[in-house]
């Protein structure tokens, strides 16, 4: 469902100032004619193949996981055929993400006109403290014009093509308009880092000028180049700037001292928070550290809810039912300070909306976590916790 949304304010410029001072945020006139989100992996794919079926000059993609599966295998052929009609088509690919990818699906799309670029192959030349360094982001640009992004990799886990014990629960969205030309000018940044020298894209059509009622979007990009983390600065000024409600999903929950510190001052002003975490996860290690901030978060009247029927991917939050922040990054110190990332903070009432609609039917179909049950668990876990939590800097 498409939406518009409201002018930016205070919040809005506190956000872009934090990004500009970390070096994260993506100038530009930052309006999106339309926002759509796609609350399953399989809506979200039918949107994304559809659109790369009617691209006439452009496709970039950029992506930490791309699987030789039947998703995958989908993906190559629409990118093949889009060649064949003139299409220009550029992906990068993080080395490591597609650790598991046979080399002959790549090469396979390089012979059919593809040009792909590994993001940080793994080289003893760079260093070890390089290798740790990934391209963790997740979108798709066409024709300058449109722009898919979320937590959702190419692959049949994400697109719910498995049952559902193996299936991921992820969450895209896609944008129109202005918005997207600074992440073509970001894929173009990242291109040439990683090559050497910037691609070749064809002159592209300017997107016309915002019509009336266009969402305000923000757009925040983190990498290990920068200086402070644009990611943990935007969740933290969102944070920071709830007066009511505060609801908030991620997969990978090791938040830190500073975002603990948020969490909590959000608790002191009354504002109602509630987590929505993985009680499967497919990182057991990042689960059971993640586990261990649960008594200080729930002495504090922070409510904590676990998904059980899918393993969680999804990275949303929202604040006051009227701005979400959405996109490819975890609440660790991996997203934070490693990993190239992009999230978009929205500002829209219509679009929140959504947003907690589809954030309540998880909570409603997910279990609550006690603070006596949390206190209650066994001396082994305590104990596992208590050893593995000085790793959560690595997870």
């Amino acid at each position: 469902m498409a939406v518009t949304g409201a002018p930016q304010g205070r919040v809005a410029r506190l956000i872009r100032r934090l990004g500009r001072r970390a070096g994260g945020m993506l100038p530009a006139s930052l309006q999106a004619d339309q926002v759509v989100l796609y609350p399953s992996g399989e809506r979200f794919f039918d949107a994304l193949f559809a659109a790369l079926q009617q691209a006439q000059r452009l496709i970039c993609l950029e992506y930490y996981i791309i699987r030789a599966d039947r998703t995958g295998g989908r993906l190559a052929a629409l990118l093949a055929d889009a060649v064949q009609r003139g299409v220009q088509v550029f992906l990068i690919y993080d080395a490591v993400g597609c650790l598991e990818t046979p080399e002959a699906y790549f090469s396979s799309l390089r012979r059919q006109g593809v040009q792909c670029l590994a993001f940080n192959p793994l080289s003893l030349r760079k260093g070890l403290h390089w290798f740790d360094r990934r391209d963790h982001r997740k979108l798709t640009l066409i024709d300058g014009q449109l722009a898919f992004l979320g937590g959702l990799n190419i692959g049949d886990e994400y697109a719910g093509l498995l049952e559902q014990q193996r299936s991921f629960h992820d969450v895209g969205f896609s944008l129109r308009g202005a918005a997207v030309t600074p992440l073509v000018e970001l894929f173009a940044e990242t291109w040439l880092q990683e090559k050497g020298s910037r691609p070749l894209l064809p002159a592209l059509d300017p997107p016309p000028p915002p019509a009336a009622g266009a969402v305000d979007v923000s757009l925040v990009s983190g990498s290990p180049q920068h200086l402070r983390s644009s990611i943990r600065a935007t969740f933290r000024v969102a944070m920071a700037s709830a007066t009511e409600e505060l609801l908030i999903v991620n997969p990978y929950f090791i938040p830190g001292p500073r975002i603990m510190r948020s969490l909590l001052r959000a608790a002191r002003r009354q504002v109602r928070v509630r987590l929505l975490l993985p009680a499967r996860s497919d990182v057991p290690l990042v689960r059971l550290v993640s586990r261990s901030t649960y008594e200080s978060l729930l002495k504090a009247g922070i409510e904590i809810f676990e998904l059980e029927r899918q393993l969680l991917h999804a990275k949303l939050m929202l604040i006051d039912g009227e701005r979400t922040v959405l996109g490819s990054a975890n609440l660790d110190q991996r997203s934070f300070h490693r990993n190239y990332e992009i999230n978009a903070v929205i500002r829209s009432r219509e679009f929140g909306s959504q947003v907690r609609a589809l954030i309540e039917q998880d909570l409603a179909g997910s279990r609550a976590v006690s603070l006596d049950d949390h206190v209650r668990r066994g001396l082994l876990q305590r104990l596992l916790e208590w050893l593995f939590r000085p790793l959560c800097w690595f997870l």
